[in-house]
């Protein structure tokens, strides 16, 4: 049996201000119980349902409450970091919020 598609080794994860502003006031218990359980997976190597955007923004979709969304990048092989997160209902916003951060990040 041969065995694919995971890295074995744990990626460090390190979050803006805005993305623990955002996680913090979640009223959802069940719903950042869940971001929280996808993020732990990121790290390990596993994003599942994700898909790459703009300036190397990623959008990591959680199918809890109305959609959950978390916008991460990687730095090195070994770094996560979240950007900021948002539901399905103000993703255009939030994309764009994660473009401005990252190019803070660049400056």
């Amino acid at each position: 049996m041969y065995l694919s598609g995971y890295n074995s080794a744990l990626r460090q994860i390190k979050a803006t201000s805005y993305f623990i502003a955002w996680l913090d006031g979640l009223k959802d218990v069940r719903g950042r119980a869940r971001v929280q359980a996808r993020i732990q997976r990121l790290a390990m190597g596993n994003p599942g349902q994700h898909r790459k955007l703009r300036l190397g923004v990623s959008e990591l979709k959680v199918d809890a409450g109305p959609g959950y969304r978390v916008y991460f990048t990687l730095r090195n092989e070994s770094l996560i970091l979240l950007l900021c997160g948002g539901s399905k209902a103000g993703q255009a916003h939030d994309i764009q919020m994660a473009y401005e951060l990252i190019k803070e990040l660049r400056e």
